[in-house]
């Protein structure tokens, strides 16, 4: 296993898979939390973060395990929290350009520009990729956050969450993959402006929730539709759908 070449304690989150998973990572020096069924990105990211903090870690490194994120990345985290006093060091496949963006999903892609712009307009942030699963967490920060969604539209809560309770943010570039432009997220959410919806809502019932612990300007607009012009460019940008996180 690659990452144990930079890392020598690995959780992984098995989150229901039907497949030879268990026998495969029953050959591996890993710790495993395996859900009985399927729980959900979100869910998975809060066992991993209680988990790390009741084993006594100080940080912990969360990578999806589809091949997008590179173990060899890793010692770049390790220096960043090694760095500047930060909370958070979100990894981004677009904070250094990108020169051949033909293999990532045009819907994929319009949907974290979208996201992205509206996370910086209303929390005061200056985020190049708002759904980066490759990110570094200081465990103790993370304690002060409520996080209780379980599906892909985690991080419109934690990145709200984050900015209401203080911490401090970060990027670093990492390298942008996609192996198989042709996945889905399977279900409703394979329909881009079904996902896009599924996002906002959760966005702006999250800063409903905080809203005194945020800027203004977070709840100007609170639950408009979504614009027509995203509409559009999202039904252009709809690709061939297959299942998966991203």
């Amino acid at each position: 296993m690659a990452v144990r070449r930079h890392a020598e304690h690995v959780l992984v989150i098995d989150d229901g898979s039907t497949d030879d998973t268990p026998v495969l990572l029953a050959r591996q020096r890993v710790d495993v939390m395996r859900h009985a069924h399927n729980r959900g990105y979100g869910r998975s990211m809060q066992d991993m973060l209680r988990q790390a903090r009741y084993d006594g870690f100080d940080w912990l490194i969360s990578m999806d395990c589809d091949e997008q994120h590179e173990p060899d990345a890793i010692p770049s985290f390790v220096a960043a929290m090694r760095g500047a006093p930060v909370d958070v060091i979100s990894g981004s496949r677009y904070l250094a350009a990108v020169e051949d963006l033909s293999n990532v999903p045009g819907d994929r892609r319009s949907i974290n520009r979208i996201i992205t712009d509206e996370l910086n307009a209303r929390l005061d942030l200056s985020l190049t990729d708002a759904f980066c699963g490759f990110k570094a967490y200081r465990t103790a920060a993370c304690e002060r956050l409520t996080l209780d969604v379980d599906g892909y539209d985690f991080p419109m809560q934690f990145w709200v969450q984050a900015v209401a309770r203080g911490l401090s943010i970060a990027e670093i570039p990492v390298r942008l993959i996609y192996n198989d432009p042709t996945r889905t997220f399977g279900g409703p959410l394979s329909d881009p402006v079904q996902r896009l919806e599924v996002y906002r809502r959760t966005l702006h019932r999250e800063i409903g929730r905080v809203a005194g612990l945020l800027p203004a300007r977070a709840r100007t607009g609170l639950g408009l539709p979504l614009p027509a012009q995203a509409r559009a460019m999202l039904q252009r940008a709809t690709t061939p759908l297959r299942s998966s996180p991203g």
